[in-house]
């Protein structure tokens, strides 16, 4: 059995009505890891983003939420809403969380925290965190930079929850700089101040980034022997300021460039430079090679090595370890991969919800896992077939 460890955060039962294709499901768990098998379609995956909600941000998917109301089958009433309720085991103690939408009007989701309503949603960040791995980032180092600086930064979340809040500041004024530019306006003092808190706001997020890199980097070194050391660096116009000259230096000059830069960015319609547009670049340290000309096996590895590395320095830094949400991993690797990832996960004192069609692929789990089997939207525990 997987040793305790007081900094875990732990799922102990989570409902969810109206969500996706479950009408009202209900699971409750303990300390070990939760394994979901079953057909495709059946609904694994929508539970672990019901998981991921429970976190700031649009989940996993990132769908709209008028989406992730269950459709109304034939002679049903209609369904206006759609909810989310866990108990949550985390190390400073329980915590009860609750999210969802109370009609599909509703442009946010209501988030309430021991029965008391927040405004903020990136106050669940201050009780739970939590890391994904899904199929669709598999081409994550092959396609743009966005989904990139978007994976990366959700790991910044876990460690400064302020991160989040940091983007959405910078994306907003830099998205009200571009109205005025587009617009003609000559308004000098509004737009100095637009670039005052871009500049401000970019450098910090551009600091936080390598920071990051270089922590996360640095911890991939220790990772199990069947998983490659990922060297991981930010990459930017920001980044490579924040090199040579201190941040206080980088925001003055970022400034000027933005106001040099007004006539420009009004033509386009777009902000030229910032740290919207930098990159993480990722390496196989032992070939020495970028992760976007290594085979597909050793790309799915290296996310691996980077979430193991992350869950690490968060239990490490925060004294908390997150959730893993690891949809379909195990298909896509060998038997010593799969045995590797499981002994990290319970070494690390992890609680992570998988998914997987073949419940023999997660046998070296044995006991250390509990087992549910989904089918048609129902959650089924199931005995643990592979106890000793």
């Amino acid at each position: 059995m997987a040793t305790e460890n007081a900094a875990r955060i732990a799922i102990h039962k989570i409902t969810l009505t109206n969500f996706r294709c479950y009408r009202r499901a209900t699971l409750e768990s303990d300390h070990r890891s939760v394994v979901l098998t079953g057909p495709n379609g059946a609904g694994k995956t929508n539970l672990l983003e019901a998981i991921s909600l429970l976190t700031p941000g649009r989940g996993l998917r990132r769908t709209k939420l008028e989406n992730i109301v269950r459709r109304s089958k034939k002679g049903e009433v209609g369904v206006t809403g759609w909810g989310i309720a866990a108990s949550v085991g985390t190390p400073i103690g329980p915590v009860e969380i609750g999210t969802g939408q109370e009609a599909t009007d509703d442009r946010r989701r209501k988030v309430r925290i021991n029965a008391v309503d927040v405004s903020n949603q990136n106050a669940l960040a201050n009780h739970i965190s939590a890391v994904w791995l899904t199929p669709q980032m598999d081409r994550l180092f092959l396609e743009g930079a966005s989904n990139r600086r978007r994976f990366f930064d959700r790991l910044a979340y876990g460690f400064d929850p302020a991160h989040a809040g940091r983007i959405t500041g910078y994306n907003h004024a830099m998205r009200e700089r571009i109205r005025l530019l587009r617009d003609g306006s000559s308004d000098d003092v509004w737009l100095l101040t637009l670039e005052k808190t871009m500049a401000e706001r970019g450098v910090a997020i551009a600091a936080a980034r390598r920071e990051l890199a270089a922590r996360v980097a640095k911890a991939s070194m220790s990772a199990p022997g069947q998983f490659p050391v990922a060297a991981v660096a930010s990459k930017g116009l920001l980044e490579g300021w924040l090199d040579k000259m201190p941040a206080l230096d980088v925001e003055q000059r970022f400034g000027e460039l933005l106001k040099s830069n007004r006539r420009h960015d009004g033509e386009l319609s777009q902000t030229s430079a910032g740290p919207h547009r930098s990159d993480f670049a990722v390496y196989h340290a032992e070939k020495g090679l970028p992760a976007d000309q290594c085979s597909t096996g050793e790309q799915k590895a290296l996310l691996i090595a980077i979430i193991l590395a992350d869950t690490r320095l968060q239990a490490k830094e925060r004294n908390r370890t997150p959730l893993l949400l690891l949809d379909e991993v195990a298909a896509h690797l060998d038997e010593k991969r799969r045995c590797a990832l499981f002994d990290e996960i319970c070494l690390m004192g992890a609680q992570a919800w998988l998914t997987g069609t073949d419940i023999s692929l997660f046998e070296s789990f044995r006991d250390r896992a509990q087992y549910v089997a989904v089918s048609d939207a129902c959650l089924t525990e199931t005995p643990n077939a592979f106890a000793a």
